[in-house]
């Protein structure tokens, strides 16, 4: 049957295996957290290598670097206007719906949300900005940090851009490495009904049929923020530049 080949069916299809396995044989969860990880950790690993090839083949490749400072300039406002707005939504939806009210949690998963939040109070913006600047490339790429990755991105894309037509042979090069790379992330894609599956049977066979609920509140308070964002937010904006 062609539906079967479309992904989101084959997603839909592991969750619904995830549930059923997780309900049937709630000792297999530590494997199903395995296979869950592994594939996260596959999406992980691809994700700073394709921030880096597509900015400096995106600014590198553009004719005027005026024109390119002035439209990142723009693009770097509306995005930090925009994404206030989706977290002012979000932030809202979430306490009008409370998706997280009813959830018991562990003294050591209560105790980092205790750290998380202080270290939110307590940010330092001066440290902030230090921080995007990384004092080693290869750690920023390997810890996945996408602020160190996009600033390093951008310094070596204009300094490709600075070598004028003797650096259109790199840019080709990462050219083609870029769409390798986008290829490797539909291969891992292809594996997110795997994924799915995973998750669903960790997360059923440790805590129970009672997290379906609590995961479905968590999904209706997903798709609320979507539709306002998207039908209020962005369409004013279409409006607004029509």
């Amino acid at each position: 049957m062609k539906y079967l080949k479309i992904l989101y069916v084959q997603v839909l299809i592991g969750i619904a295996l995830g549930v059923v396995v997780g309900w049937l044989f709630p000792a297999f969860h530590p494997t199903a957290k395995l296979i869950s990880e592994a594939f996260i950790n596959m999406i992980k690993m691809v994700i700073a290598p394709v921030i880096f090839f597509t900015i400096v083949h995106g600014v590198a490749g553009a004719g005027d670097m005026k024109k390119v400072g002035r439209v990142g300039l723009k693009s770097l406002i509306y995005f930090e206007a925009v994404t206030t707005l989706a977290l002012i939504i979000g932030l809202v939806t979430a306490n009008i719906v409370k998706p997280g009210a009813g959830v018991s949690y562990s003294q050591h998963a209560d105790a980092k949300v205790t750290e998380i939040s202080q270290q939110a109070a307590d940010i330092n913006w001066s440290e902030f900005f230090t921080h995007i600047i990384p004092s080693n490339v290869v750690d920023a790429f390997a810890k996945g940090d996408i602020l160190q990755v996009l600033f390093f991105s951008i310094l070596f894309a204009i300094g490709l851009k600075m070598m004028g037509d003797s650096g259109k042979g790199l840019l080709q090069t990462f050219e083609k490495i870029n769409t390798v790379l986008f290829n490797v992330l539909k291969l891992v894609m292809k594996l997110s009904p795997i994924g799915a599956f995973g998750g669903m049977a960790y997360t059923i066979g440790k805590f129970g049929f009672a997290s379906l609920a609590l995961l479905g509140k968590l999904l209706l308070t997903f798709y609320i923020t979507g539709f306002l964002f998207v039908f209020v937010v962005l369409y004013l904006i279409c409006r607004f530049y029509k």
